[in-house]
């Protein structure tokens, strides 16, 4: 295992190196190119957009702009291509990520934690978080083992926040639908929000209010059996399955509604609601996204729409943050595991760093477009 991630990352490596050079000798309009091919035609799939946009077009006709033929066809070209697309990069990515996540199960997670104290610990715990379940019901109770297992309330924290608002699969497809910049930095963002929430709470000893069954829980410690790799293919595929079956919903609502706005909410509208320029875009977004119960591939779609609306780039982004981190089922889960002080900390912990996210990006978001 630890030959196959030293020849990844080489390559990557190697990558990295390369495209520098070209982009020092020959420019570095030349040397986004291929990055650019890929967010637009790998990730972003716009030829698929293309041929149902055609597709569309050749049996139905084509209408003049405005009229409700042309925003009904519309709407079904957003809605055909946002599912085909995010069915395919879903399953592809989540078969992918589970294959790495086969190798690290919660016992050997809890072990390489275990290693780290303080700040190191928390980062390495908001990392891991990237590779664990997609949302924060199913990350409750890994974290109640990690805190059963004795691990700082810093490092679970920081996985907790961590674990539903970034992982691999999120990134690639923040990457198909707004290019790598903006995904980039939304990865990173999720982090640091992790790392120092996760820090905040243990260092004001607020993490020590675990409700007591949890701590006073046993824990087992079961030894960590090696897969061979048919069954770590075996066990990506029914990941695949399991997440695709329980997110489905979300997609399907996160299309329709996305649809909804882009084709028939004006762009004046949106852009007063929720443009980088009105005060109060960012904090309704918050407010918004909070009550709400989905993972990110359900807003995406939303996300996706609002933007080429009009949509402050930091709006939208605390509006997605704040669906997954904040959603109300989550929270009654986690109430059921943490005393109300905690809850409330953790609560105003991640609801401020997502306004002060949201504002910084309205105001400087424009560099990553």
């Amino acid at each position: 295992m630890k030959k196959r991630i030293y020849i990844i990352l080489a390559i990557i490596l190697l990558i990295i190196i390369v495209n520098i050079l070209v982009g020092i000798f020959l420019g570095w309009e030349i040397a986004k190119i291929p990055w650019q091919f890929i967010s637009d035609q790998i990730f972003g799939m716009k030829w698929l957009n293309n041929f149902i946009g055609n597709a569309i077009k050749s049996i139905v006709g084509t209408y003049q702009e405005g009229t409700w033929q042309y925003i009904l066809s519309n709407a079904i070209q957003f809605f055909v291509y946002d599912f085909i697309k995010i069915t395919i990069l879903l399953c592809v990515l989540i078969f992918g990520i589970s294959y790495i996540q086969s190798y690290f199960p919660p016992e050997r997670t809890k072990k390489i934690l275990g290693k780290y104290k303080g700040i190191k610990a928390n980062i390495i715990g908001a990392l891991l978080g990237t590779v664990t379940p997609f949302c924060s019901c199913s990350s409750i109770p890994i974290f109640i083992g990690f805190t059963r297992a004795g691990l700082s309330s810093g490092v679970t924290f920081s996985f907790l926040i961590s674990s539903p608002l970034v992982d691999l699969a999120s990134l690639m497809l923040l990457v198909s639908f707004f290019g790598w910049p903006i995904a980039i930095m939304y990865v990173v963002v999720g982090l640091i929000l992790a790392v120092i929430g996760g820090t905040i709470i243990e260092k004001t000893k607020i993490g020590e209010n675990i409700e007591e069954f949890v701590k006073n829980g046993s824990s087992i410690d079961i030894d960590i059996v090696e897969l061979s790799t048919r069954e770590r293919l075996i066990y990506a595929k029914e990941q695949v399955l399991a997440t695709y079956k329980k997110v489905f919903p979300y997609i399907i609502v996160g299309i329709l509604i996305g649809a909804l706005i882009h084709n028939v909410l004006p762009e004046a509208f949106i852009e007063a609601l929720l443009g980088s320029n009105s005060w109060y875009s960012v904090l309704l977004a918050t407010v918004l996204g909070a009550p709400m119960y989905a993972d990110i591939f359900g807003t995406l779609p939303v996300a996706e729409a609002l933007f080429s609306k009009g949509a402050g780039l930091g709006s939208i982004l605390s509006f997605m943050m704040s669906v997954t981190a904040l959603s109300l089922p989550s929270l009654v889960m986690l109430r059921r595991v943490v005393k109300p002080k905690l809850l409330i900390a953790f609560i105003s912990i991640v609801l401020i760093g997502i306004i002060i996210i949201g504002y910084l990006f309205n105001i400087f978001g424009y560099l990553l477009i």
